[in-house]
């Protein structure tokens, strides 16, 4: 899976293919970290957070091969808490990593939005469509179906958009339809008494980042102000939180992921499955620009931030992924 994100901006991954890489020898380390009392803890996180999901994954199929043993499986009997938790969506191939955190999000008791506002308005119609099939190979059902049943009113509206992977990528922009968009929006919204909900799905789902921008832009020159606040005054709740993710992730997807990381962390109690999603799904991406938006939004680093949050083995390997071991 390629991942969109800064158009104009290099990609800065903190987890690198390793080179050069042999995966007998590294399945080997594991299984001999793994074996007799105790487990080396510290020999697994220097495997597997050196390594990338797709070398991973075929550090797996040695394992199998040499010692007819499955390597999740193992790792799952050794370890345990939310360092488990880690170490399991590392070895998970990545399409098949989004459509059990959306599964798990749709079926569980009520839905987390979050989730669904976070994977869904920051990927690519490529990626979608990869983690819609995944979604249907493992839980032979179909993701868009699963989403309309579980979800409600004008937010169901946005994640059937969404989920449908159909933005145009083209990244052509026209000033002339940008204006005419931006007037759209705020006829749709602040000019009117009550809020017409389509025209909002229709431009922020359709169009694509570049042309986003410019629409932001010029909606700013119509009102004199940024279209975040007509979203906070036209919409509340789910709807409200899903197309400020999508504006915000257009904007700027690194301090998208920023302000995710941080809220995973800041509440009461860690949200620890959120965090392992982000820091798993981000470090072989753009985590080194997630890092300096984390910085200058939040005023303190995110390996702070994750120290002060985290203990252990665990800690030991987030901070490993984001490069801070």
């Amino acid at each position: 899976m390629s991942h969109s994100g800064y158009p104009y901006q290099q990609h800065s991954p903190t987890v690198v293919p390793a080179h050069p890489f042999d995966p007998r020898e590294d399945a080997h380390v594991l299984r001999k970290a793994m074996k007799g009392f105790g487990t080396d803890e510290k020999a697994i996180i220097n495997v597997l957070t050196r390594r990338s999901n797709a070398q991973r994954l075929e550090i797996a199929i040695q394992f199998k091969t040499l010692f007819g043993k499955d390597l999740i499986g193992d790792l799952k009997s050794e370890l345990s808490g939310n360092f488990e938790r880690a170490i399991v969506a590392l070895m998970t191939p990545l399409p098949q990593f989004y459509a059990k955190e959306l599964h798990d999000a749709i079926s569980g008791l009520g839905t987390d939005e979050t989730v669904l506002i976070e994977v869904l308005c920051t990927l690519t119609n490529a990626e979608i469509w990869t983690i819609r099939e995944a979604y249907q190979r493992t839980y032979r059902s179909n993701l868009e179906r699963d989403l309309k049943g579980d979800t409600s009113g004008h937010f169901r509206r946005l994640m059937v958009s969404l989920c449908n992977g159909g933005r145009d990528e083209s990244m052509v922009t026209n000033p002339v339809a940008a204006a005419a968009d931006a007037q759209a929006l705020y006829n749709a919204g602040e000019k009117i008494w009550g809020t017409d909900e389509s025209t909002f799905n229709m431009v922020l789902c359709q169009r694509n980042h570049e042309q986003l921008r410019l629409i932001f832009q010029e909606y700013q020159k119509i009102t004199g102000h940024d279209i975040e606040k007509a979203i906070k005054s036209e919409f509340s709740g789910d709807i409200q939180n899903g197309l400020l993710a999508v504006i915000r992730s257009i904007k700027n997807q690194p301090a998208f992921f920023a302000k995710c990381l941080n809220k995973s962390m800041k509440g009461l109690g860690t949200n620890d499955r959120d965090l392992v999603r982000l820091v798993v799904t981000r470090c072989e991406i753009d985590m080194g620009d997630i890092k300096r938006e984390y910085l200058i939004n939040h005023k303190e680093s995110l390996a702070d931030a994750i120290k002060g949050d985290t203990s252990g083995d665990y800690k030991r390997c987030l901070l490993a992924l984001i490069g801070e071991s």
